[in-house]
């Protein structure tokens, strides 16, 4: 696996790292622990040294796992949490005062087994909290050694900018895919500006993109995108057009849809670093060989080609949590 720093904060991890949600919270049941724990100790022999979770994947249940597969190796892996929602729920609303986000550290630290996190984020921009509280508080954890680099989720320009001058800030992450490229138009120049590295979440559009889910497909009834209208039955049918099209590169390429979709990510900066998530091992197998996948400047020109015109359907997430976005 080839390695990439995150921005200029001098944080190297694996060009691909692994988003540990689905494997406790959001795409249905959690899976069983073991097997959770074969996912991420596979990831890591396969050269992941990055790994994402938070205290609202369960909420809590997914730190409890993640410190659990790492603790063997916990000197070689850079693990990155979250803070931000009442009481790790993100239903329940957005908190970032800081006695706040002290408190969640404390707990996040015990959950991951270690005495430092690699990266904090802040889940969501709490419109209540000042972000210069916020970044002041997590420079106060980086200062007593239970922080070591500080990130934001979703957030837009003028707070990435307050923030980053209170406390450098070492990644930004947000949802960017082939399906979703709003952070394009004003998130990515600023990023490169400061120096800030990018982790895309949902870089296969929450599954979609791998051409695994269709109009017909069944989702789980405790899985979180039956809330999207992304995807609602009519969504899905009309985005099919844009797998459909990845596909046909895809074949010509010799490579899955996922690997065309990850190595398109890979190719667009190299302080980029997509976290897809899975709960199969031959999910994962697929996504870690997108760094293998080298895209010419020709491949990328067929698939710009290829998708100009598709306009995807539907809002990517409800109401209540669409207004959480690039605050």
């Amino acid at each position: 696996m080839q390695k990439r720093s995150l921005g200029k904060s001098g944080l190297e991890v694996s060009a691909l790292g692994l988003g540990c949600m689905s494997l406790s919270f959001g795409h249905g049941p959690a899976i069983d622990t073991k097997e959770g724990i074969k996912l991420i100790r596979t990831a890591f022999e396969r050269g992941v040294t990055f790994f994402d979770t938070a205290e609202a994947y369960g909420p809590y249940t997914n730190e409890e796992l993640v410190g659990e597969a790492l603790a063997p190796m916990r000197n070689e892996v850079v693990i990155a949490t979250k803070f931000g929602f009442s009481n790790g729920k993100p239903l329940e609303g957005l908190d970032s005062r800081p006695d706040h986000i002290r408190e969640v550290v404390e707990a996040s630290l015990k959950r991951l087994k270690t005495d430092v996190i690699d990266l904090l984020y802040q889940h969501r921009v709490d419109p209540n909290v000042p972000i210069e509280d916020v970044a002041g508080t997590v420079k106060d954890l980086i200062a007593q050694g239970k922080v070591k680099h500080f990130g934001l989720s979703e957030a837009g320009v003028a707070t990435i900018r307050r923030a980053h001058a209170v406390q450098s800030v070492t990644a930004l992450q947000s949802e960017y895919s082939l399906w979703w490229r709003e952070p394009e138009e004003d998130i990515l120049p600023v990023l490169e500006e400061l120096g800030i590295g990018f982790v895309p979440f949902s870089p296969l559009g929450k599954g979609f993109l791998t051409g695994a889910i269709n109009a017909t497909t069944t989702l789980d009834p405790t899985d979180y995108r039956n809330s999207s209208p992304r995807f609602a039955p009519e969504a899905r049918k009309a985005n099919q057009a844009l797998v459909d099209a990845l596909g046909r590169i895809a074949t010509d390429k010799q490579v899955t849809l996922a690997q065309i979709a990850l190595a398109w990510l890979l190719a667009r900066k190299p302080w980029i670093v997509p976290i897809p998530g899975t709960t199969k091992l031959h999910r994962l197998e697929e996504n870690l060989g997108a760094d293998r996948v080298a895209l010419t400047a020709g491949d990328l020109r067929k698939i710009e080609e290829a998708i100009t015109g598709i306009e995807v359907q539907g809002a990517r997430y409800s109401e209540q949590m669409q207004s959480y976005v690039n605050r």
